[in-house]
C-alpha cells in the first residue's frame, strides 16, 4: 500500500486536501504551502509510487489510472472518504482522472499547469529531455531541468542554490526505468472527451510564461471542463508555486481560504515581480462557494 503523508486535522471534520506533485513525485514539493492551508485543512501528501518514501521498480504497463487507483486506495485504507485535490502537472492529471473515476470522492480540484491532452511543444520538450537522460544519465536530466521551469534572471541570482538542489535531486533520483515509466503514462493521458463529465467545483490556475506547458493548455482545459475558473498569473513560470510569490488562490470553502504560496523564506518573497493576475475566466456554472468541504 502506498505511503500517504496525514497531517492532524485542525479541527474535527476538516475538510481535506490532498497534495499531488508533478512529474519529480515528491510530497515535499508542497512544503512551502503546508504552514498557510495546514491551519485550515487537514493536509494529505504523498510520494508517488516509484519515488521517494514508495519507492521501487513499477509495472510495465504502469498508466494515469493505476496512479489514480493507487491514490485513492491509499486514502480509502486510511479512512478518508472524500477529499478535495491540489495538483500540479501531472499531479493535476491524477486529479483530472480521479474526479472522473471516483466523482464521488473529490470535492474540488485545483490545477495548477495541467491539460486535456498533451501539447506537442510540451512533447517536444519532453523529447530533448528523454535524449539527454538517456545520453547522460540522471545528472543530465536534473542539471537540464531548471532551464525548463524557472526565469534565467532568478536563476542567475542563485546558483549556489540551484546547485545544492541538483545534488540533492540526483541523490534522491527515481531511477530511470520509474521515471521513463512515469513520463509515458504522462504523455499517453487524454482527457478531451470525457472532461465535461467533471462536476466538482475546478479551479485552474496556470503561468503565462511557462515554458514548459504553454498557458493556452489551461485555456482549453478551462473550456472543457463545466463550471471551472482560470487564474493566468504573469512572472509565475512553470513550477507557479515556486519561485514565484504569487497572491493568494482562494477556493473559498466555509468562508476560509485555501491558497497556494509562495516557497522559501519570508525574506524572499519580493525576489521577482509577479505581476496582477493576468485572467481570472469564470464559466457560468455552480458557485465555488463551500466547494472544498462539499
Amino acid at each position: 500500500m502506498m505511503r500517504l503523508n496525514i497531517a492532524p486535522a485542525p479541527w474535527p471534520g476538516a475538510p481535506v486536501v490532498v497534495l499531488s506533485a508533478g512529474l519529480g513525485g515528491g510530497g515535499g514539493y508542497w512544503l512551502a504551502q503546508r504552514a498557510a492551508l495546514e491551519e485550515q485543512y487537514q493536509l494529505v501528501s504523498y510520494d508517488h509510487n516509484g519515488t521517494g518514501e514508495n519507492a521501487g521498480p513499477l509495472p510495465a504497463d504502469y498508466s494515469l489510472a493505476t496512479m489514480a487507483g493507487e491514490l485513492f486506495s491509499a486514502l480509502q485504507a486510511a479512512g478518508i472518504a472524500r477529499f478535495a485535490l491540489v495538483g500540479h502537472a501531472l499531479g493535476a492529471l491524477i486529479g483530472l482522472q480521479l474526479a472522473l473515476d471516483r466523482p464521488e470522492a473529490v470535492s474540488a480540484l485545483a490545477l495548477v499547469n495541467g491539460w486535456l491532452s498533451l501539447s506537442p511543444h510540451t512533447r517536444r520538450c519532453f523529447q530533448v529531455r528523454e535524449r539527454l537522460l538517456h545520453a547522460g544519465g540522471a545528472q543530465a536530466w536534473v542539471e537540464a531541468q531548471p532551464l525548463f521551469l524557472y526565469p534565467a534572471e532568478w536563476m542567475a541570482a542563485r546558483l549556489p542554490r540551484l546547485e545544492a538542489e541538483d545534488a540533492l535531486a540526483i541523490s534522491h533520483f527515481q531511477g530511470k526505468e520509474n521515471l521513463l515509466k512515469r513520463l509515458q503514462a504522462l504523455k499517453q493521458a487524454d482527457f478531451s472527451r470525457r472532461a465535461s463529465a467533471i462536476a466538482c467545483p475546478t479551479l485552474i490556475i496556470s503561468a503565462a510564461d511557462d515554458l514548459l506547458v504553454p498557458a493556452s493548455c489551461s485555456r482549453v482545459l478551462q473550456t472543457a471542463i463545466p463550471g471551472s475558473q482560470l487564474v493566468e498569473i504573469r512572472g509565475a513560470a512553470m513550477p507557479v508555486t515556486s519561485p514565484t510569490p504569487i497572491p493568494l488562490i482562494p477556493f473559498y470553502a466555509t468562508g476560509c481560504p485555501l491558497c497556494c504560496r509562495s516557497p522559501g523564506r519570508p525574506d524572499e518573497r519580493r525576489d521577482k515581480p509577479h505581476g496582477p493576475a493576468r485572467r481570472c475566466l469564470p464559466r457560468p456554472g455552480p458557485t465555488t462557494a463551500g466547494w472544498i468541504s462539499r
